[in-house]
């Protein structure tokens, strides 16, 4: 019969003495979590009976944070993607058990997400997507004053008492949404603009650069008044159709926020072939076709890989190192897609 691997094999295998595994195994003594992980894949490597008791020991070591995320719109496949992300973020952390608590805004209103933010006040930080208002700033500042970090996520809300903001930077965004409308357009035009609303400040930056662009570089376009949908495809659907039945010189759309199913609806029944160049922000199922048959022209897409692995990062720092009192944003680069890439 083959000897059965003990203590001696764990130690000669890690590279540490009999009496650090044994310290190891029965956790009377504190071992160093870098020396617990070489014990362990050792004691996995030779086949010790014992390794289960050493990995639960060395889970002993690693300290729990529970993570709150708040987000808007649980239908949409963006923000389901989203809430995927953050969870395989925080899983795939080694340096901490962690825990993802999601919850998703009834509606857009500051009251909602005030109460969305306060029910995780039981977690060690919080990201969320929220609008800009004064009773979110408030809340942001409770939860700060008991030891939760809130982190501002696509939409800088709450500035002066978030932690950090993550996202685009919005107003190259909305610069970068113009330049390829107004590049790829044979002749100028009539252009339009949709936000979320006045309180997604993230919009304002999107239509702020997207308005300076036209300025500076492309004045032979005309920017029209910007409209409002809410975020709702419904909206975006009859504004577009009015749009286009007033103005029938109408080059482009940009789409800052959400709704934009409307917008392709629209142009797909108005006309047989695409004739109005559509920018909007994010590949779901409905864009990709858009994109593919030419009624988009190209989506601007967060990089939620790297944005959510990025955000679990600042919010363990947070949690670790406490309030540094530095309130900072910190900017990924965008995804450009075109038709092309698909």
């Amino acid at each position: 019969m083959a000897r059965r691997p003990t203590t001696q094999d764990v130690a000669r295998e890690a590279g540490v003495s009999v009496t650090t595994v044994d310290r190891a195994l029965n956790g009377r003594a504190k071992v160093r979590e870098e020396t617990m992980r070489k014990i362990a894949l050792a004691a996995h490597k030779v086949g010790y009976h014992g390794r289960g008791l050493i990995e639960q020991n060395l889970d002993a070591t690693v300290p729990e944070m529970t993570f709150g995320f708040l987000f808007i719109k649980k239908s949409q496949e963006f923000y389901q993607n989203f809430a995927r992300e953050v969870e395989q973020a925080v899983a795939a952390r080694t340096d901490i058990r962690g825990r993802a608590v999601v919850r998703f805004a009834s509606s857009q209103s500051p009251e909602d997400f005030a109460r969305g933010l306060e029910s995780l006040s039981h977690c060690d930080a919080i990201a969320a997507t929220a609008v800009n208002h004064q009773l979110l700033t408030q809340t942001v500042a409770d939860l700060k004053q008991k030891g939760v970090p809130v982190f501002s996520l696509l939409n800088d809300f709450a500035q002066g008492t978030r932690r950090n903001y993550l996202g685009l930077n919005n107003m190259k965004i909305g610069r970068v949404a113009a330049w390829m409308i107004t590049k790829t357009l044979p002749q100028p035009g009539k252009l339009a603009i949709f936000v979320g609303g006045n309180r997604w400040h993230g919009h304002d930056l999107r239509e702020v650069g997207f308005r300076s662009y036209v300025r500076d570089n492309a004045p032979s376009f005309t920017v029209l008044d910007t409209l409002v949908n809410l975020e709702t495809r419904q909206l975006t659907y009859e504004a577009t159709i009015d749009l286009v039945r007033r103005h029938p010189d109408l080059k482009g759309i940009y789409v800052a926020g959400g709704g934009m199913e409307g917008a392709i609806a629209a142009l797909r029944e108005l006309h047989a072939s695409p004739r109005v160049a559509l920018v909007v922000n994010e590949v779901t199922k409905e864009s990709s076709a858009a994109l593919m048959d030419g009624y988009a022209l190209m989506a601007i897409c967060t990089p939620l890989p790297a944005l959510c692995a990025d955000l679990v990062t600042h919010m363990v720092r947070s949690v670790r190192e406490g309030d540094d009192g530095i309130a900072g944003q910190h900017f990924l680069d965008p995804h450009l897609v075109l038709p092309e890439m698909l």
